[in-house]
């Protein structure tokens, strides 16, 4: 698999994917803009990484299976925060057909280790609803740590909804400062 930033390219192919998976993603996602799935949205979207990229604010990426090109679905390593916080956010989906295949886990794995890594950071959070137990056993399979429930953290499919958050650390930085 590749993960890369999306392209103008992934429009259809990533419009379709969206499409044929709305009912699958929509139980767990903000509710969809009437244009979401738009190649003015998804523009945006694409401007939106590039900046992002270069700001060095977020990663967003698109899991593409080497085999084909196919998009499987997206990882963004979002809100990243420098300073004495280095920490960042992580953020998924995957289209329905390629669901628990092991996909996601090792974009995850991928993702971690470069923010550990080629970022230097020093904390990765992830939330995600209480009743989604896929999404909660990826975490946990890829080294997140429970940490406890965030009352009506997001609007999810238009409603305040309880998350359950999680944390994966940088191992080398548990307990240890800078300062001497």
């Amino acid at each position: 698999m590749v993960l890369r930033p999306p392209q103008m390219v992934d429009w259809r192919a990533w419009a379709a994917l969206r499409s044929d998976s709305a009912e699958f993603l929509q139980p767990w996602e903000p509710t969809w803009a009437l244009d979401h799935l738009s190649r003015r949205a998804f523009t945006s979207r694409v401007g939106w990484a590039r900046h992002s990229i270069t700001q060095g604010t977020a990663v967003p990426l698109f899991l593409i299976r080497r085999e084909d090109g196919m998009l499987l679905g997206a990882i963004t390593l979002d809100n990243i925060r420098r300073g004495p916080a280095q920490s960042a956010t992580t953020g998924y989906w995957i289209g329905q057909p390629f669901a628990r295949q092991g996909y996601m886990r090792e974009a995850v794995l991928a993702v971690v280790q470069y923010a550990f890594g080629a970022l230097d950071l020093s904390r990765i959070e992830a939330g995600c609803l209480p009743e989604n137990t896929p999404s909660r056993r990826l975490l946990e399979g890829c080294g997140y740590k429970y940490e406890g429930v965030a009352q009506s953290y997001l609007q999810i499919n238009g409603r305040w909804r309880n998350h359950v958050l999680y944390a994966n650390l940088r191992h080398d930085r548990r307990g240890r400062t800078d300062a001497g």
